[in-house]
């Protein structure tokens, strides 16, 4: 029998950095963020060029059955007093889940149902995220380092954005130095 020991691709953890693998790469703007933010006047002041997120993932087949496996980069900042975040979505084929891990930083994660009902968790290293599918779900960095999370992902679940074209129910804005939490409506 002659079977062959590969090395896989790793993270460092303390980090969230792949190696070892193809990866793809994509950095998200401040100016391809329109109506994420609620200051229209704050987001339009920042350098069109700001990079607020940047994603890495491995480049694997997208097979039906098959997993994706990225980590996001958040950096702090904030548009007005709202801080930097992940434009947020929900999967297209909406029972598909994931799963978020806590790599770097601190922040939260914003869970949204279909019917508006939203919810937050702490994302801090070490923290994991189960996302249940029919669940919209957005990164904030609410810190003032890098926030980085593992996710995994099937990779047949796709992203709709343009189902949170009003943005989700709450916001997260600092008011006297801390994180509050703000409901939007959107009537």
């Amino acid at each position: 029998m002659n079977i062959s020991i590969t090395q896989p691709p790793q993270v460092a953890w303390a980090s969230g950095l792949f190696s070892g693998g193809p990866l793809i790469r994509k950095s998200t703007c401040i100016s391809s963020l329109a109506n994420v933010f609620t200051d229209e006047h704050a987001w339009q002041a920042y350098p069109p060029h700001e990079v607020v997120y940047e994603v890495e993932m491995l480049d694997t087949a997208s097979t039906e059955g098959a997993l994706y496996t990225g980590v996001t980069h958040l950096n702090p900042g904030k548009v007005g007093d709202e801080y930097f975040m992940t434009r947020g979505h929900f999967h297209a084929r909406r029972e598909q889940g994931e799963v978020y891990c806590g790599l770097r930083g601190t922040g939260l994660l914003l869970l949204q149902d279909e019917q508006g009902a939203a919810r937050l968790e702490h994302v801090f290293p070490g923290s994991v995220h189960i996302i249940p599918g029919f669940t919209a779900h957005r990164l904030i960095n609410t810190g003032s380092d890098i926030l980085s999370a593992l996710a995994v992902w099937p990779s047949a679940a796709g992203h709709d954005y343009a189902a949170l074209a009003q943005g989700f129910s709450v916001r997260v804005v600092e008011e006297g130095g801390e994180a509050q939490v703000k409901e939007i409506n959107h009537d």
